[in-house]
């Protein structure tokens, strides 16, 4: 049996008819009723919300209940002389609401209490805040436009959204907003829904209304659906006049209708009446639907069952108020059966009108009561039955969350649409064969669009900063771009406007045109959906929407699919552009950027990291450093710190470069034996000799590569080779060279050396000694040793017959896109773009900038095996994700999958370490790792103050980069603070799932 006995049964069915009843009450009432999960039992709640509302109500007069009908538009960039005019119609009225329009948070708190305190029954608080506070505020956000919201597939975003609205709107005592717009917008040609529709199709745009709605209503703060019956098909403006929706009421009901439909049904609190004219529902000519009777009680209250607030659109406009005489419109939308008069043109008209009208008998006393009543339950349901003031402490950062700044981004990342990817050219991987060039259109060098594209690969960027009138005004562009395998066109300073091409010049248009008869064109349009028809003939077309700082930054993410393509066009823009269309992409590896709550970490605990960094900085352990951290492919921290050098203004930017000392190891020579084992050229079982003869005979014949990278092979930590090149302090002519030439090394400023050097260094590497440690097996004990990686490199580059440098240049660096990791980086790069190093009063009697701090891969001319690689933590993610994605990266597998977790094992009892990588090792408090790394992490550090640890079991990066030996390596301050340690553990404290 189901139920084993009657008790049971019994329950069951009470269970399940208390289940209808709350359903039924929340599909017809929570509008008045509905407590936001807040565990306040309904029935209690019903009957203190009725007995609030008749009590107050018994105590009103007649002219306060006249006065709760209406809210009033009020603005907080006025003068004091309008503010006292606010609180005279308050006082002189018993206004029910205000509505506010342009101000400021701060000055609109103010005014805001300020009204309250006058007003003995709590006034209302409205605004119009379609995507979010920015809509009508200064310095709030302002969200994405809701046509962009209509792009995005997963609507929880919308939730969230709306959600985030509503903790804003309930922070800045607002109670209702006059939101979502819920008009389907079929007409590109609207001139005043457009871009505020969440696009053509019903079924989009009402359940995005609903998740809008949803969200609000968790802090109380009521939605708005309009404009009854839908204003999205219509090309004029009913701010100025009264438009026509002449559609059948089969079409209605099919197409404009159902978003209301669907939102009533699920308890809207209020429904906007607009002021249009729809033969098919009032037959009357010329009738606003707003002052119609059949339409507002008989079709909106009676036929689709609504029980909450009808508000009128705003009394003041033309599409109302031309043919009547003043406080007529507010009479006449009262009678229709609006319960909020909203923007009255002539307050003290309509107040006459409608007190006049009832003292008459043409508005019965039980009537206007009703309406009342239904209001004052709405403000208790906002929790105006025990109103507080807004709190100004920390108003401005409460509203200006870093939540709702990353909620921004999140919803720009759900929205970008891929509309047309006809050569597959989206995303891009074979970067390291391709050059890029991107044109930004009416937009300023330097933009952030473009500074995220050159995250990626390496750009050709060119600006112009203007909207090009003539093919005369690129041509000079258009040339140069042509070079170019890719040119991404970015087309910034958009408009809505289709009468004025949408912001975009005719020359834009040809240049585009063109440009894509000489190259590969990508095409981003910053800007309207429907400005999108302006590049119909482009084959790799994207919308990004809006011209936001967000926006920008996510579309190069999807470009090179750091991010996948999810959105859908909302609209249709032409025949090949049609609604729903919308290429979906993968992410292919590359790192994206996002939020530490993203990746399930905690903000508050990383922003530790910056209390641990000043700490070192103040005690000069270093004079400043870049600290990353990459989480599940994301990279979530990335911040700058100090400057380049002690008591100078030379901050470290993003550019910076750092000598990274021996994480050179990891990053240069490891990768490419990593590559020749796979490829089968280096057999890490056999001996170094194999593979370099001139070995033979010397006591390093028998090395094992296994050996040398586990630093088990005997050889000597380090020996000055510098030495050898010196006479007391001279620098020996045979080696050394005071000018440049076309062959000669630099060493350090205006000092080079000659190439013959490296032979040089080479025989005395295999002159050098063995140690004489063995451990208890009889093996070489561990000796982390340099000398290794030379004999690594000079092994890479016999097998592969090239450079170290340009072999992981080719094979590693350029297919990873790391366009700032090299070798030698003056040749490249301004010196004040390098993190100066030591003052060497030693070797090279100089301050080091540019060239390699170590000074015997200074002898090599730059180029070593243990150090020499410059780079930025931005550049060095690429290559750690790879290595932590098991070789793959940007759709393209650099290393085989088994090859890195081969490498970062464990395989001998000598040492902690790996087959080059440096590890933790249990129950060593080293000052360069978190006591609490996993037994898996795998990484390196380097002398001049750097450091890189991977963690496979977290799926995470760390990497520091410092110039700590600046002006002497003598300084360990860096260490004695433990301070790379300690960012490492709060890094691993911050994941919280």
């Amino acid at each position: 049996m189901l139920f084993k006995n009657r008790k049971i049964l019994l329950l069951a069915i009470i269970c399940s008819f208390f289940g209808l009843l709350t359903s039924f009450i929340s599909i017809q009432t929570p509008h008045l009723y509905w407590r936001g999960g807040r565990g306040v039992r309904l029935p209690d709640f019903f009957t203190r919300q009725e007995r609030w509302a008749d009590s107050l109500l018994s105590t009103m007069t007649l002219e306060e209940k006249v006065g709760q009908l209406f809210m009033i538009a009020t603005f907080s960039n006025r003068t004091e002389t309008y503010y006292q005019q606010v609180e005279n119609n308050i006082a002189t009225y018993h206004l029910g609401g205000l509505i506010f329009f342009q101000g400021g948070p701060y000055r609109q708190a103010r005014l805001t209490n300020r009204y309250q305190q006058i007003s003995r029954i709590p006034l209302m608080i409205g605004i119009d805040a379609e995507w979010g506070l920015g809509m009508r505020l200064d310095s709030v956000i302002e969200f994405p436009k809701q046509i962009t919201l209509g792009a995005i597939q997963d609507n929880s975003y919308v939730e969230k959204f709306g959600e985030e609205v509503g903790r804003q709107c309930k922070r800045l005592g607002i109670h209702v907003n006059f939101a979502p717009s819920v008009d389907v917008n079929t007409n590109p040609k609207n001139p005043i829904i457009n871009y505020r529709s969440f696009g053509e199709s019903q079924y989009n745009v009402a359940e995005k209304g609903a998740m809008y709605i949803k969200g609000m209503k968790k802090y109380n703060v009521m939605g708005s659906a309009k404009h009854f019956p839908g204003h999205g098909d219509t090309d004029q403006d009913s701010h100025r006049t009264l438009p026509w929706v002449s559609h059948s009421i089969d079409r209605l009901n099919e197409i404009e209708l159902y978003p209301f439909r669907k939102l009533i049904a699920d308890s809207v609190a209020m429904v906007m009446t607009g002021h249009l004219f729809v033969p098919a529902l009032e037959p009357r000519t010329n009738t606003p639907t707003s002052i119609s009777r059949k339409i507002v009680t008989e079709t909106i209250k009676e036929k689709m069952g609504f029980e909450g607030i009808a508000i009128t659109d705003a009394l003041n406009m033309r599409g109302i108020t031309a043919g009547l005489q003043a406080g007529e419109p507010e009479l006449l939308a009262f009678l229709a059966g609006n319960d909020i008069l909203l923007q009255s043109g002539n307050l003290p008209a309509a107040f006459n009108r409608i007190k006049a009208a009832v003292e008459s008998g043409q508005i019965p006393i039980a009537e206007l009561e009703a309406r009342v009543k239904k209001i004052l339950k709405a403000k208790f349901w906002a929790g105006l039955n025990n109103y507080k003031p807004i709190e100004m402490a920390g108003l401005g950062s409460d509203l200006n969350s870093k939540k709702a700044a990353d909620l921004k981004v999140e919803l720009f990342e759900q929205a970008v649409t891929i509309i047309k990817n006809q050569d597959n050219l989206l995303p891009f991987v074979n970067i390291d064969t391709t050059s890029f060039a991107s044109v930004a259109i009416s937009a300023e060098a330097g933009n952030e669009f473009q500074k995220m594209l050159s995250q990626y690969a390496n750009f050709k960027h060119f600006a112009v900063p203007f909207k090009p009138a003539a093919d005369k005004d690129v041509a000079w562009v258009l040339e140069e771009a042509a070079k170019y395998k890719v040119v991404v066109v970015s087309v910034h300073d958009m408009n809505s406007r289709g009468d004025r091409n949408y912001g975009v010049s005719p020359a834009t248009i040809s240049f585009i045109n063109q440009l894509r008869q000489k190259t590969k064109v990508v095409v981003v349009g910053f800007g309207n959906p429907y400005g999108m028809k302006l590049y119909d003939g482009v084959p790799t077309l994207v919308c990004g929407y809006e011209d936001e700082i967000a926006s920008q930054r996510v579309v190069p993410q999807i470009l090179f699919g750091a991010l996948p393509a999810k959105g859908k066009l909302p609209v249709t823009v032409t025949y090949e552009q049609k609604v729903g269309n919308g290429v979906q992409t993968e992410r292919i590896g590359r790192v994206s950027f996002g939020t530490p709550e993203s990746v399930g970490m905690n903000e508050k605990k990383l922003n530790e990291i910056e209390q641990i960094v000043q700490q070192g900085i103040s005690n000069r352990a270093f004079p400043g450093c870049q600290v990353l951290v990459a989480r599940n492919g994301k990279v979530v921290y990335n911040r700058n710190f100090g400057t380049l050098r002690y008591d100078v203004y030379e901050p470290v930017n993003d550019q910076t470069l750092y000598d990274i000392a021996s994480m050179t190891k990891v990053s240069a020579t490891l990768q490419a034996v990593m590559l020749l084992n796979e490829r089968g050229a280096i057999d890490l079982n056999e001996k170094a000799s194999t593979y370099l003869p001139e070995m033979r005979g010397t006591n390093k014949e028998t090395l094992l590569v296994s050996d040398i990278l586990m630093h088990q092979a005997g050889l000597v930590a380090f020996i000055p080779f510098w030495e050898k090149t010196k006479s007391g302090g001279t620098f020996k002519s045979d080696y050394y060279r005071f000018a440049k030439d076309s062959v000669n090394m630099q060493v350090a400023d205006n000092l080079y050396i000659t190439p013959a050097i490296r032979d040089s260094v080479w025989r005395w590497v295999q002159q050098s000694k063995l140690i004489n440690v063995y451990d208890r097996l009889g093996g070489y004990r561990f000796t982390y040793s340099d000398l290794g990686l030379i004999i690594l490199q000079k092994m890479v580059e016999r097998i592969t017959n090239q450079p170290l440098d340009e072999f992981v240049e080719q094979n590693i660096y350029e297919p990873l896109g790391m366009t700032s990791t090299l070798y030698n980086p003056n040749t490249k790069f301004a010196k004040n773009n390098i993190a100066p190093t030591e003052n060497d009063a030693i070797f090279r009697a100089s301050q080091i900038q540019g060239t390699v701090h170590d000074p015997n891969a200074a002898l090599l001319g730059g180029v070593a095996g243990h150090a020499g690689l410059f780079s930025n933590v931005s550049d060095l993610v690429k290559l750690y994700q790879m290595n932590l994605q098991k070789g793959y990266y940007g759709g393209r597998q650099i290393l085989f999958p088994t090859t890195v977790p081969h490498f970062a094992r464990n395989y001998t009892q000598r040492s902690h370490r790996g087959l080059g990588w440096d590890k933790p090792e249990a129950g060593d408090d080293k000052p360069v790792i978190a006591i609490d790394a996993s037994p898996k992490t795998f990484g390196h550090t380097g002398f001049t103050g750097t450091a890189v640890w991977v963690d496979p079991e977290r799926d995470l990066i760390f990497i520091f980069l410092s110039n700590r030996v600046y002006q002497s390596s003598a300084n360990n301050k860096i260490n004695t603070l433990k301070i790379r340690k300690r960012i490492h553990e709060v890094i691993n404290a911050a994941i919280i799932q």
